[in-house]
C-alpha cells in the first residue's frame, strides 16, 4: 500500500483530472484507493463507504466541474477521496483529530465542500435549493447528490424528489447502491432497477443496465429482475423515479471507470430536468479485509493493512449503546408489548440486541 502514486501526486485540484486520459483515470483510481486505506489505517474513520465510491468520485470530478458545479455526499462519511482530491491530501493524516481535518464534509474547511450535514438524506434538498439558486441567478452550476440506498429511503429524501420533480430543472441524482441485494421494505429502492422504457435519447444506456445484469451470479440476477418488477409493477411501466419526473439511468457498474465516464458525460451533456443515475458499488471494494467483514469496515479503528486487524484498546467500560440495549431486552422479558423501532441503524441504537432474540419485536425503519 505504500507503493508510488505518480497520478495521484500531480493532483492538486480537481482540474487536474481534466488533462487526464480515461486510461490514465482508472489508474489514478486504484492509487486513490491506496492512498485512503494507508490514511485510515493511521488515524481510523470510515473506510468501506469511501473504497465504495473511488471510481465515482474520480468520474465526477473529472466530468463536472467543480466547485462551480455543487457536489453533494449525502451524511459525509464516504468523502475520504472527495477530501483528497480537492487540496486536503497533505492534511489527512489529522482527520477526525482536534485542530485536524473533519471526518465529513465541511463548508468552512474547503470550498469543494458546498454543503455539510453528518446525517443521512438531506442531500437532495441540498441540490434542489442549489439549482433553485442557479435559476434565480446565483452563481452556481451545475448540483449533484450522492445518496445511498438506505439514506434515500427516508420521508425527506422522498420529499426533495417529489419537488425536484415538480420543479423541473435540470439537477442530478446519483443513487449510489451498495446493498447488491433486495434488503425488504427498508431496501425497496436499493434493488437494481431498470426503467429506461420511454426516453429514446437515453436508449442506448439501456445496455449498461442489461450487460451488467447478465453478469451477476444466477442468485443476484434472480433477485436483480424480481426488484424491477416490484418497482415497476409489469414491462414497459415507468420507474418511480420517472413518475416522480427524473430521467433515469442505470443501474450502472460503479466500479467500472470507463462505463462510469461514458455515462456521466453523456448525462451532462443531454440532461434538460431532474435526473437519477442508480450506480451499483460494493463497500470496502478493493480491500480484502473490508469485503469480507459483517460492517464492511463501515468504522473502524487504525487497523494493520496487511492483516486488516484494528487496534482497538481494551474499554474502561462499557458503552451506552450496548448497556441501552441489555435493558432494552430485559424489559422487553418481561413486557410482551415492548416493541423498538430504529432511530438510524440496529446496532448504533443498540436494538440489534433485541433483535437477536426478539426479532418480531424490532422494526427496522
Amino acid at each position: 500500500m505504500l507503493d508510488a502514486k505518480p497520478l495521484l501526486d500531480r493532483v492538486k485540484t480537481p482540474q487536474d483530472l481534466k488533462v487526464m486520459t480515461d486510461h490514465e483515470l482508472a489508474e489514478l483510481a486504484h492509487e486513490l484507493r491506496s492512498e485512503v486505506i494507508q490514511t485510515v489505517s493511521q488515524t481510523g474513520g470510515h473506510l468501506g463507504s469511501s473504497l465504495g465510491v473511488i471510481e465515482l468520485t474520480v468520474a465526477l470530478h473529472a466530468v463536472f466541474n467543480t466547485p462551480y458545479d455543487k457536489l453533494i455526499w449525502d451524511v459525509g462519511h464516504q468523502c475520504y477521496p472527495h477530501k483528497i482530491l480537492t487540496g486536503r491530501r497533505a492534511q489527512m493524516t489529522t482527520l477526525r483529530q482536534k485542530g485536524g481535518i473533519s471526518g465529513f464534509t465541511k463548508r468552512s474547511e474547503s470550498e469543494f465542500d458546498p454543503f455539510g450535514a453528518a446525517h443521512s438524506s438531506t442531500s437532495i434538498s441540498a441540490a434542489l435549493g442549489f439549482t433553485m439558486a442557479r435559476e434565480l441567478g446565483q452563481p452556481v452550476g451545475d448540483a449533484i447528490a450522492v445518496i445511498g440506498d438506505g439514506s434515500i429511503s427516508a420521508g425527506m429524501a422522498y420529499e426533495a424528489l417529489n419537488n425536484a420533480g415538480s420543479e423541473n430543472k435540470r439537477m442530478f441524482v446519483i443513487l449510489n447502491d451498495n446493498e447488491m441485494s433486495i434488503a425488504g421494505p427498508v431496501g425497496a429502492m436499493s434493488s437494481y432497477l431498470s426503467g429506461m422504457n420511454g426516453h429514446n435519447v437515453f436508449e442506448h444506456l439501456k445496455l449498461f443496465g442489461t450487460s451488467f445484469e447478465d453478469t451477476l451470479p444466477t442468485t443476484l440476477r434472480d433477485g436483480v429482475r424480481r426488484a424491477r418488477r416490484l418497482v415497476t409493477g409489469t414491462e414497459g411501466r415507468a420507474t418511480i423515479f420517472e413518475e416522480l419526473g427524473f430521467d433515469y439511468i442505470g443501474p450502472v457498474d460503479g466500479h467500472d471507470m470507463a462505463q462510469m465516464l461514458n455515462v456521466l458525460r453523456t448525462a451532462r451533456t443531454r440532461a434538460r430536468g431532474p435526473m437519477l443515475i442508480h450506480v451499483c458499488t460494493k463497500k470496502g471494494h478493493g480491500y480484502a479485509p473490508a469485503e469480507t467483514a459483517a460492517d464492511k469496515y463501515h468504522g473502524v479503528s487504525k487497523f494493520d493493512i496487511a492483516t486488516g486487524v484494528q487496534n482497538k484498546s481494551p474499554a474502561n467500560a462499557p458503552s451506552y449503546t450496548s448497556v441501552f440495549g441489555r435493558a432494552l431486552l430485559a424489559e422487553a422479558h418481561h413486557d410482551q408489548s415492548v416493541v423498538a423501532i430504529t432511530a438510524a441503524m440496529p446496532s448504533g441504537t443498540g436494538v440489534d440486541i433485541l433483535a437477536k432474540e426478539y426479532p418480531q419485536r424490532v422494526f427496522d425503519v
